[in-house]
């Protein structure tokens, strides 16, 4: 299955870095990525698949809800369906 991760906050050195090592670590690929600071805020966007994940998909929004927290960031995961469905004008 796929979906969209977003990551936004106080932009400071690592953020990409400990995101993606997450994912990986957790048999997450992620297929397409964007990411910018706008002044001093960090945005990213990721489009990642989940078929190689070891975790069921509920406990890896917790795992990055749990590391945003630790990094000062917001860090939210939707099912790419669920995504596209809210953003349909």
């Amino acid at each position: 299955m796929k979906a969209i991760v977003s990551v936004v906050g106080k932009d400071r050195k690592g953020i990409i870095a400990e995101v993606c090592s997450l994912l990986a670590e957790n048999g997450v690929n992620i297929l397409d990525i964007s990411q910018t600071v706008m002044q001093d805020f960090f945005t990213m966007i990721m489009l990642i698949d989940t078929e190689g994940c070891e975790l069921p998909f509920a406990e890896l929004g917790d795992r990055l809800t749990a590391k945003g927290e630790d990094m000062a960031l917001k860090i939210r995961i939707q099912r790419e369906d669920i995504f596209n469905a809210m953003h349909r004008v």
